[in-house]
């Protein structure tokens, strides 16, 4: 591995755990991508990347500064949590049935879908403040 490889790395790293702790999004949307597009890892390998990151560390210190300043709906994490545990366990299999473009495809038009909502609604409640 390049020393070019691991700055790229540690910068994906920095970066999603920034976002994760700031907005509370899922590392995925900034790891999948960077993978993909930085280092050409495929859509799937990065997918899986992904959930192997996630699965501990934001879990740790991020829930944990949370968790202090009683901003966490407990009860609805630990249902969502069950529901997720299935849900990836299906989506994981479907996903390795299908073409990794297509994959790679529902995946931008997801990201696209969620962030045109996101920015209209903060373009509205900015315009509702003044």
């Amino acid at each position: 591995m390049t020393t070019q490889t691991i700055i790229i790395l540690l910068l994906i790293g920095l970066l999603a755990g920034l976002l994760s702790g700031f907005v509370g999004v899922g590392g995925g949307v900034v790891i999948v991508p960077a993978l993909v597009y930085f280092l050409g890892v495929s859509q799937h390998q990065a997918q899986g990347t992904s959930l192997f990151i996630l699965l501990l560390p934001v879990g740790l210190l991020a829930v944990n500064n949370y968790a202090k300043n009683g901003s966490i709906n407990w009860t609805y994490g630990i249902i969502i949590a069950i529901a997720f545990v299935i849900g990836g366990y299906f989506g994981s299999k479907i996903s390795l049935k299908i073409s990794p473009a297509l994959v790679k495809f529902i995946f931008g038009l997801l990201m696209a879908y969620v962030a045109i909502r996101f920015i209209l609604s903060g373009y509205n409640s900015l315009s509702n403040e003044s």
